[in-house]
């Protein structure tokens, strides 16, 4: 990652931006105003990535970021543009994801910092040994300046390829929890024991899993997820004594979602009573579902148009930064079609003309706010 940051700093220092990596390793460049108390505008996405995986999510949107700048030649605005490329937002390392954009709405906590990776490695040590210093988390935050918040990413889905849409308009991102369940049962000799006298914990979990997956195709827009599974001791001839198990859950209707995170736990328990196991849950994260900023949502479909495509609104099935910093600001997000909607794999790619439409439309979109009475209020520059 020390490398990523090197190499993006390496492309933006010919265009007067200063440069800073905050102290939830998140990378920040800045590209002034007409002047110089004037407001800004954050576009970007994360550099962090999943295993095995492709090149554009995430990555895209901060590459497309720094070709904007580049194509403006110079030009400013009445807003100051800050590039992001946010740490951490997979979650793949400690299990929580949006480190880095948590540290810019202030949700960074103490609890947080002292979460560990399965090898007992704190956030807060892995910060020191990024070479940065956790008690300055705090000035991470957003500006108080900070007007709006831009995220291009590819949909890591075939929606738009099956519409023939090279761009969309988000209008929402669904809501998504994350839940850590362990099955614990009894360790035996896999001959010597009988089944009806076993205490299997990884016989209860995959009973559970299949629960899980009837759930999900019986309520419309439900998605869940087992990805993850770990057997302890892990030995061919010893039943398991123990199961840790990954779920993730997501609906644009957030009392949906939660009452399927209920029946899924209540599942699990009745599953483990009568299998005469035990079973505990951890909550890791529940997210609510975010709606776009209508006024940015609306400007994001007239650039779309502008640069020659249809409009296009679609709700996101996945997590972004975009949903963190909505919080504190007002966000909106820019979707790039993506080829037969393979993600989070090695076959993900792009088409570099949605690339071109999409740095048109970035254009276009700066432009409309810089004219826009309404944004012009915004930023109390009207």
């Amino acid at each position: 990652m020390h490398e990523c940051h090197r190499e993006i700093a390496h492309w933006l220092a010919r265009l007067e931006v200063e440069v800073r990596i905050d102290a939830a390793g998140n990378f920040r460049a800045l590209y002034p105003a007409t002047n110089p108390n004037s407001p800004r505008l954050l576009i970007g996405s994360h550099l962090d990535t999943v295993a095995n995986a492709g090149s554009y999510d995430g990555i895209l949107g901060v590459v497309l970021a720094v070709a904007l700048l580049e194509e403006l030649q110079g030009r400013r605005f009445p807003f100051a543009i800050e590039v992001v490329g946010f740490s951490e937002e997979e979650g793949v390392r400690f299990g929580i994801p949006f480190i880095g954009s948590r540290a810019l709405v202030g949700r960074l906590d103490e609890d947080l910092l002292n979460t560990q990776d399965p090898q007992g490695i704190s956030i807060r040590r892995a910060i020191e040994a990024f070479h940065l210093n956790p008690n300055e988390i705090s000035q991470a935050k957003l500006p108080n300046d900070t007007v709006a918040s831009i995220e291009f990413h590819i949909e890591q889905g075939p929606v738009l390829e099956q519409l023939n849409q090279p761009l969309a308009a988000v209008q929402a991102i669904v809501g998504q929890s994350r839940l850590e369940f362990a099955f614990l049962g009894r360790s035996n000799h896999a001959g010597a024991t009988p089944m009806y006298l076993r205490q299997d914990a990884l016989a209860g979990a995959a009973e559970w899993i299949c629960i899980v997956e009837r759930m999900a195709l019986t309520v419309p827009g439900l998605v869940a997820t087992v990805g993850k599974i770990e057997a302890k001791p892990g030995a061919t001839n010893v039943i398991a004594s123990e199961v840790r198990c990954s779920l993730d859950v997501r609906h644009a209707n957030d009392e949906v979602r939660i009452l399927a995170v209920q029946k899924l736990i209540h599942g699990a328990e009745e599953i483990a009573s009568r299998r005469k196991l035990s079973v505990k849950e951890n909550t890791l994260l529940s997210q609510p579902a975010v709606a776009m900023d209508p006024f940015l949502t609306s400007e994001i479909e007239k650039a779309i148009v502008r640069a020659g495509c249809k409009s296009h609104r679609m709700i996101s099935g996945a997590g972004h930064d975009a949903m963190i910093l909505a919080e504190k600001v007002p966000a909106a997000m820019i979707f790039l079609r993506t080829p037969r909607g393979v993600s989070h794999d090695p076959a993900e790619t792009v088409m570099i003309e949605d690339v071109e439409r999409a740095i048109t439309c970035g254009l276009h979109l700066f432009d409309q706010l810089a004219a826009s009475p309404e944004f012009l209020k915004r930023t109390t520059l009207a």
